[in-house]
């Protein structure tokens, strides 16, 4: 689907790759070279043998799955014919518009700021959202409970783009003399005289902020509500009936009960993120995959867009597959075969 979805766009991208230095050879070379001079459908299992950890190549000079040249990083099993049989990492190509660089490198360099993003904003959210999630149910009805569920709403309500516009200005801009915090920056920097870089975290703070707004009132409510719900059971009733104080029943029993549906959210939220930090990124500057996302699709930069696709639906699969396993240990019913 993402071949297809990407390869039907309009455009010949050999002429974007060359630019206004095309030549009827170059572009033919270029075509060659990429594959772009073979009908859709061999394109694309040119694509999927490209991703495949066990590939077949050709021993032809020439051809586009020939070994040398040097674009796989393969290990050669056994030959059939003309055919050869390897194992390799899998192959994203190289990028259009950064004159033939890896994707995998572009990825690497982009993802891991996008990663500590992430997990910063998520960290935030699964924080203070546990903490007022839990205040809100045992203070319910009251002042405290609606100022919450209020803020909450409107965490929901605000896009991430106008939250990032918002806090950047009045927090990078009319308050900086009092917060030191820049408009825009990313995690790695040059120093004033270009010659090293440093790693600036306070660039981390008004990203972080903005991109766990969303998450952080989702967790708020569903804590909140589940809690509630946790409260009227039977286990609870017993806890207190025995003696045991609220922190003890609350700690031990009500919270880890309550966490489910907490953890369903913040699974999908987190992976979401890789994706979603597109516009936080790209309006505080911060040099991530949702920027590099951005940047390609300014420039038609097919497989940096289709590279960073598949990783973050990769991501998505290995994050559910770990909210499963940590079902199994918050709910002793949950039985994984």
């Amino acid at each position: 689907m993402i071949f297809f979805l990407f390869n039907v766009l309009p455009g010949d991208p050999a002429q974007m790759m060359l630019g206004q230095n095309e030549d009827s050879e170059q572009l033919l070379a270029v075509k060659k070279k990429y594959g772009f001079d073979k009908p859709i459908t061999t394109q694309y299992v040119y694509y999927l043998n490209d991703l495949s950890p066990l590939s077949l190549h050709s021993k032809t000079a020439g051809h586009y799955t020939n070994l040398q040249t040097g674009k796989y990083n393969a290990k050669q099993l056994f030959s059939v014919g003309n055919i050869i049989v390897a194992v390799k990492l899998p192959y994203l190509r190289e990028s259009f518009a950064k004159q033939g660089k890896r994707v995998s490198e572009v990825l690497a360099e982009t993802l891991p700021n996008t990663f500590v993003l992430a997990v910063s904003a998520i960290v935030i959210a699964i924080v203070l959202g546990i903490f007022l999630g839990i205040f809100s149910a045992l203070y319910k009805d009251t002042w405290l409970d609606k100022t919450i569920q209020i803020l909450s709403t409107l965490g929901m309500s605000v896009p991430s783009f106008f939250s990032a516009i918002l806090f950047a200005w009045v927090f990078g801009y009319v308050l900086h003399a009092y917060t030191n915090l820049e408009m825009t920056g990313s995690l790695y920097e040059l120093d004033d005289f270009g010659e090293a870089i440093h790693i600036r975290w306070k660039n981390l703070i008004l990203p972080a902020i903005v991109l766990g707004i969303r998450p952080l009132a989702v967790v708020i409510q569903l804590m909140r509500n589940s809690l509630l719900e946790v409260f009227n059971q039977d286990f609870i009733r017993t806890a207190r009936a025995k003696g045991l104080s609220e922190f003890q029943i609350i700690k031990k029993h009500a919270v880890k009960n309550a966490l489910n549906p907490v953890v369903t959210a913040i699974s999908g939220w987190f992976a979401s993120m890789l994706a979603g930090a597109v516009f936080v990124e790209y309006i505080f500057g911060w040099n991530g995959l949702g920027k590099e996302i951005v940047n390609a699709l300014n420039t038609l930069d097919l497989p940096v867009i289709m590279g960073s696709v598949l990783i973050i639906a990769i991501l998505f699969i290995i994050i559910n597959i770990f909210v499963d396993l940590i079902y199994a240990w918050l709910d002793p019913k949950v039985k994984l075969e």
